[in-house]
């Protein structure tokens, strides 16, 4: 198991990492899932590639295996759900059920009320609809589910804010953002997950993304941030200095969002600021966490 230094660091080092991965998660039900993409690149501008799933797709259980076997190595790895649920506000992250202190003791809550396969967390949703998501009219007026973390707050640019207790529609985020602190429970000491964790001095790190953030950065218009072509991905690329990509054999939504996030990573890790945004408390770090790019 990695130590977790006692100290968090303020600023990274310009070569701490040699290599970058972003993931497109999922929080179907079912032990494969298509929703699942892997992509990474090194230093330089070479274009991420996809790294092929065992069994041709990707497990949640395979990315976590995935990520345990490169524990050592100095890569910045980004996943697309939300690392905890509001706490801040309310003063708990799932008021009325025991105590959760921070986002570790909600990982571990979540975990143990989860008998899903391939940590998945539907069920852990499902029992508490209407008290604390909303899956539906019949869960009452969605208004009274809409709670959100600060960093969600400051992500705000005048776009529809998700929260982890909407689980109905294709845009929520709620069975995927459940299902990955199951994986982020498993995980442990094995690796230093940002924010929760100080960034140690090797090894690798996790930081939780937003795909939008990439593309927005990229300079694509609201509402336009979904690549269906080689086209539009080189494009898109190109605004990191990133050379132009191998041909795909599918170009779906989520092989280009992965793709991007790598590159947007390689180009983004070097900014002192984005590891130190200004609104994130000690407590925001460890109850909530941060989405990585939210200044």
């Amino acid at each position: 198991m990695r130590a977790r230094p006692s100290a968090r660091r303020s600023a990274i080092a310009p070569d701490r990492f040699t290599r970058f991965a972003a993931i497109d998660w999922s929080g179907a039900k079912g032990s494969r899932h298509k929703g699942i993409a892997l992509a990474v690149c090194g230093r330089g501008d070479a274009a991420p590639t996809l790294v092929p799933a065992p069994g041709g797709a990707w497990s949640r259980r395979g990315i976590l295996d995935w990520i345990v076997t490169h524990a050592d190595e100095p890569t910045l790895v980004g996943f697309d759900f939300s690392f905890s649920a509001p706490f801040v506000a309310r003063g708990a992250h799932l008021p009325g059920e025991p105590p959760t202190a921070d986002a570790r003791a909600l990982w571990a809550f979540v975990d143990v009320h989860s008998p899903d396969t391939d940590l998945g967390a539907a069920s852990f949703l499902e029992t508490r609809r209407g008290t604390h998501f909303y899956l539906g009219a019949a869960d009452g007026p969605k208004a009274s589910f809409l709670h959100w973390r600060v960093c969600e707050i400051a992500a705000d640019a005048g776009r529809k804010l998700s929260t982890v207790y909407d689980a109905i529609g294709a845009a929520q985020v709620a069975k995927a953002s459940f299902a990955g602190m199951r994986l982020l429970h498993h995980l442990g000491d094995r690796v230093a997950i940002w924010p929760f964790d100080p960034v140690p001095a090797d090894g690798l790190v996790i930081v939780e993304i937003y795909t939008t953030i990439a593309a927005r950065a990229s300079g694509m218009r609201k509402g336009r941030s979904k690549m269906r072509d080689a086209a539009s991905l080189d494009t898109a690329l190109a605004a990191f200095g990133t050379r132009p990509h191998g041909a795909l054999a599918v170009y779906d939504d989520h092989a280009t969002d992965a793709i991007l996030a790598a590159a947007w990573l390689r180009a983004s890790a070097g900014d002192t600021a984005l590891w130190s945004p200004p609104a994130m408390t000690a407590q925001i770090a460890q109850t909530e966490g941060w989405t990585f790019g939210v200044r």
